[in-house]
């Protein structure tokens, strides 16, 4: 009852969004054909450049991984927002400058696209590659039923690279 008396209107009750559950978890885009683009780059990377691979997943590991769910994203200059939900992990090797573009998901960070960057913007191309996969991601597990393969691929950093 309000001070005057009267009733007051029932209000219908909120509605929650289910409560995340444990610390963030990196995992690899996993395209429909099974390949996992972010994790090839880093293969090739590490024929080329191992150090630069290894520092790469090294930020994966200690700027991604094990986060709260509600904790903010990691400040510039290690993360910046590119467009709504989309981020990149800015990663300086020597004079080379690495970027791996990534989403969040639930508790899922989906590494979506990795490349050298040579330019004061993300190019577009990269942007769309980026966003094109996060959509096909995001499908591909909300469907039900989900056919595989699993568009989360393997855990990031894997164990086998470092």
């Amino acid at each position: 009852m309000s001070p005057a008396g009267e009733k007051q209107p029932r209000r219908p009750p909120v509605a929650h969004a289910p409560a995340n559950r444990g610390p963030t978890r990196s995992v690899f885009y996993r395209a429909a054909d099974g390949t996992e683009p972010v994790s090839e780059w880093l293969e090739a990377l590490m024929r080329v450049t191992p150090l630069a691979a290894a520092k790469i997943d090294d930020y994966i590991e200690e700027y991604l991984n094990g986060r709260d769910p509600d904790e903010p994203p990691p400040e510039h200059p290690i993360t910046s927002q590119i467009e709504g939900g989309l981020r990149e992990l800015r990663i300086r090797f020597a004079r080379t400058r690495y970027r791996v573009l990534y989403q969040r998901s639930g508790n899922l960070v989906v590494l979506l696209h990795g490349f050298e960057k040579h330019t004061g913007n993300v190019p577009a191309r990269d942007k769309l590659k980026a966003q094109q996969r996060f959509a096909d991601f995001k499908a591909r597990m909300d469907a039900a039923p989900r056919k595989p393969p699993r568009a989360a691929g393997h855990d990031a950093p894997p164990t086998t690279r470092r």
